[in-house]
């Protein structure tokens, strides 16, 4: 998809930064890529980036071809199976990432309902749109209750400090979203109260997701923010230039384990050590009970490519031919390092040094607790 580059700068200025633009029928997505110096519109090839925005990204682009279907041949049942086939083929994309798996889980069982009630394929793929769009204004929603209960949570553990200065790590704001962010939106909801000093965000190699586009929201905001290199994390904490860490995550084990880009166990290291609290923000979608613990999560590996050339693989070879090179694409950090994970739900704490994650998601689903 190639629009013209005034739709292009409507995901940017119209829109708040937007990654994805979406209107029934059609969708517009930023290849962010090319943040900050060009906005163009272009999942597996990164043109996406961040969690959430994958997986609205990848239930749209099938809600804009069931849309656009002139002539389905076939019975609700099949069409119902295309839908759970195409959502199957998304998911492997990013097998790191719980919320594509679970949209898909979830927009799987409303077309097969659908589908066992209905004899007409249109009425399949109609729910599918609807569902798809419900999606968009829940992250929305989701993510302004994430920086509101971050926001507070911190000014009421640490009272005694009047603003904050926030470390940062990869892209969790609105291009990682479909809008505001996570942990970036808990920067958000700091400044728009006040009480932010300054935010800091890190370059995030090989892929630079912090230089280029976290970099990019917070200028845009005109938030007060400074540029560091992964390896400064440790020396800007020695000089008590940091108040609070706070990440975003792609999934979240039943213990607190949590796997996100690769440097943020590095991150949490430090922090610990500096006696800096370290917080977790993320949808409740990104928690997998049925994980255990982190060591059961697969951690996929880049292309050896983003480390070998400039700009994340786009540029130049920049390192010496024949190296072998080891790129995981996410770390996990063990639970024990964060100290809370902020939810739209509110923040959950530890109880004699450990999380009880499924308590906590029964409560707030309403579930009584066995």
């Amino acid at each position: 998809m190639a629009p013209d580059s005034k739709s292009s700068n409507d995901l940017l200025i119209h829109n708040s930064l937007r990654s994805i633009s979406y209107k029934r029928g059609s969708l517009q997505l930023l290849d962010q890529r090319k943040l900050p110096l060009e906005t163009v519109n272009a999942i597996r090839n990164m043109v996406v980036r961040g969690v959430p925005a994958i997986a609205i990204a990848a239930a749209f682009s099938l809600a804009v071809e069931v849309a656009n279907f002139k002539d389905f041949n076939g019975t609700s049942e099949e069409a119902a199976s295309f839908i759970e086939l195409k959502l199957e083929y998304l998911v492997s994309s990013r097998p790191t990432a719980v919320n594509l798996s679970d949209a898909a889980k979830r927009l799987i069982e409303i077309t097969s309902n659908v589908a066992s009630t209905s004899t007409m394929p249109e009425s399949v793929f109609q729910a599918y749109i609807e569902a798809a769009e419900i999606m968009l204004d829940d992250d929305v929603a989701s993510n302004k209750a994430i920086g509101s209960y971050g926001s507070r949570f911190l000014r009421d553990q640490q009272k005694i400090v009047p603003r904050f200065s926030v470390l940062t790590h990869c892209s969790t704001g609105s291009l990682a979203t479909a809008g505001y962010g996570t942990a970036l939106g808990v920067i958000r909801a700091l400044h728009a109260e006040g009480v932010l000093e300054r935010a800091y965000c890190t370059e995030t190699r090989p892929f630079n997701q912090g230089s280029r586009l976290t970099a990019f929201e917070l200028v845009h905001d005109k938030i007060p923010a400074t540029l560091i290199a992964d390896s400064a994390a440790a020396a800007l904490m020695k000089e008590s230039r940091v108040s609070a860490v706070i990440v975003g995550a792609d999934r979240v084990a039943a213990n607190g384990d949590t796997a996100n880009k690769i440097g943020t166990y590095s991150l949490a290291l430090c922090a610990m050590h500096h006696h800096i609290p370290f917080y977790v923000a993320a949808p409740l979608t990104s928690i997998d009970l049925y994980l255990s613990s982190g060591e059961e999560i697969v951690i996929e590996e880049r292309s050896a490519k983003e480390l070998l050339h400039s700009q994340g693989g786009l540029g130049e070879q920049v390192a010496a031919s024949g190296i072998l090179v080891w790129n995981p694409a996410f770390d996990v950090t063990p639970a024990y390092l964060i100290t809370g994970i902020i939810t739209e739900k509110g923040v959950i704490t530890k109880n004699n040094d450990a999380f009880n994650i499924k308590d906590f998601v029964e409560k707030a689903a309403g579930k009584s607790t066995a």
